[in-house]
């Protein structure tokens, strides 16, 4: 990991500042407003937390790098800025607080996102669950750790044989029936069960520890998946959209797994939706 060891710190330590203004907010209250975001209805939340804890994230990223991008989902790059900011050599992916719901409803499962790509890769990512001070890490090329042991993926290659997490956007129409289906399908194919836990980045580390061998959505925000990508990736799985093309640094599907496990269910995903 020496190659990127600057960066790596910086993301550890701006997560673990951010987590830390986020776990305050959940142990002390706070306050819900409804995202003003077209087509969601009332059912996107963002509260002071997230604010807050973004501003704390950023504040130790632009000390360390002041020339770096940053894109984060409380208000850092948004609007017709972002593509320009996210097709920067050097930029910041942040998300907060994720698994907001839970977070408003007293739910202590959410998580805090921090990845680093650059010349469009994703280098860096840190992924945590503060409340509970777990913290995933992964390096391009140096590999996805946990707890101070390297993570590997789920080694079964059959749905008979794991957990499929999954997620749902904001959406309660076609795309959310299209995810019913399709988790009708998984457990058809007898899998060991379906968990829908509300926090993706926190889903998608799961599936690099192999205690999910897959995760799917229908639709994320690039803050949800980058570190989580990299972590899957350097654990020795597969992530793609749930069509099987490749990621890009935009509101995608995404489906991560083993890889053994991937080609059956790219098949499921893209029975049941794909967006116009």
């Amino acid at each position: 990991m020496d190659g990127w060891k600057a960066e790596l710190e910086v993301a550890e330590a701006a997560a673990k500042v951010g987590g830390g203004v986020a776990t305050g907010y959940f142990q002390g209250g706070l306050a819900a407003d409804v995202k003003n975001a077209e087509g969601e209805g009332t059912y996107n939340l963002v509260t002071v937390a997230d604010v807050e804890a973004e501003r704390a994230v950023v504040e130790v990223i632009r000390k360390a790098f002041p020339g770096h991008a940053i894109y984060g989902e409380e208000g850092q790059g948004a609007g017709d800025a972002a593509a320009a900011i996210l097709s920067s050599e050097d930029v910041w992916i942040v998300d907060p607080i994720d698994g907001t719901s839970n977070f408003v409803h007293g739910v202590p499962h959410f998580g805090i996102s921090v990845a680093y790509y650059h010349k469009g890769e994703p280098t860096v990512g840190v992924v945590g669950s503060p409340l509970h001070d777990d913290w995933y890490t992964a390096v391009r090329g140096g590999g996805a750790y946990h707890k101070g042991r390297r993570a590997r993926v789920s080694p079964c290659a059959r749905l008979d044989e794991i957990l499929v997490g999954f997620g749902y956007f904001y959406d309660r129409g076609a795309m959310m029936e299209a995810t019913l289906e399709a988790c009708a399908e998984v457990l058809r194919r007898r899998s060991h069960g379906l968990r829908r836990m509300g926090a993706a980045t926190l889903d998608l580390a799961y599936v690099g520890t192999g205690a999910f061998g897959a995760f799917f959505e229908y639709e994320l925000a690039p803050w949800d998946f980058a570190a989580g990508r990299l972590f899957v990736e350097e654990a020795g799985g597969r992530v793609t959209t749930c069509h099987g093309d490749p990621l890009t640094l935009c509101k995608t599907s995404v489906l991560a797994s083993n890889g053994l496990v991937h080609d059956e269910l790219v098949a499921i995903m893209d029975r049941y939706f794909r967006k116009p």
